[in-house]
């Protein structure tokens, strides 16, 4: 088991950010993306449902704000694709495996292997020493990270759902600050590794100058203990769906 340390976790509360090497094992990784190459090879997505992911507020809004398909995959497994992959019938120009994004939002509690991953002994171990009470899990995605795809995240601004009978279907609040290179922390990570970040922390993805996918699996967790989740969020537990609990 994975062994994090006293001092390892006061360096999270004070920088918002740890990682934590060999978290996981080469097999567990392996595994993962296995799974995740079986997952592709049965997907089935009709042409309009087939939505290009950005980072970029218009565009977001364009193409999944005002997408049923998105607003209603934080229950379900989905597919979100690169941009330029499909001609003007929404067929794929690319084969599909290079096609997508990411997949989310769901992978923990639908899919055996992350489902395992999710809500395995070392991470449960992890969520205690973190101080988390009744932590849930909110979503999971398998994220790509194609050669020549950038991304990046902020918390001076929050996509939320919009009023019913808006369209687009969701909306910003707040706005994008502009941040310096330098203000940010390189992290290299290493297969198996894992990135813990606090919720407040301001964050980026640079572009991927490599050959090669950057395959990652991200998942969120929230403390419930004296809190709710906002109505306002794009994404919302379902009756099919509440957000499962980490400790089993």
């Amino acid at each position: 088991m994975a062994f994090v340390t006293e001092e390892q976790i006061q360096q999270f509360h004070e920088d918002g950010f740890l990682v934590l090497e060999e978290f996981f094992t080469t097999e567990e990784c392996d595994a993962m993306r296995e799974q995740i190459h079986k997952i592709i090879a049965k997907m089935d997505v009709p042409p309009h449902c087939r939505t290009e992911f950005s980072t970029n507020e218009e565009e977001q809004l364009q193409a999944q704000g005002s997408a049923d398909y998105f607003l209603t995959s934080g229950d379900k497994i989905r597919f979100f694709f690169e941009k330029g992959v499909f001609d003007e019938k929404g067929d794929f120009l690319v084969p599909k495996e290079k096609s997508i994004n990411k997949i989310g939002h769901a992978l923990h509690a639908y899919d055996p292997i992350f489902k395992q991953i999710t809500h395995s002994s070392k991470v449960q171990e992890l969520g205690r020493k973190l101080g988390f009470e009744k932590p849930v899990v909110v979503q999971s995605m398998y994220i790509f990270k194609q050669p020549g795809i950038g991304g990046e995240d902020g918390i001076t601004r929050r996509m939320v759902r919009a009023p019913p009978g808006t369209i687009p279907c969701t909306q910003f609040i707040g706005s994008e600050r502009t941040y310096q290179d330098s203000q940010f922390i390189p992290v290299p990570i290493r297969k198996g590794g894992l990135i813990l970040i606090h919720g407040e922390v301001v964050h980026k993805s640079e572009l991927n100058s490599s050959e090669w996918s950057r395959h990652v699996y991200t998942f969120h967790l929230m403390e419930t203990k004296d809190t709710s989740w906002s109505k306002e969020n794009w994404l919302q537990p379902t009756p099919e769906l509440p957000f499962p609990p980490l400790y089993t």
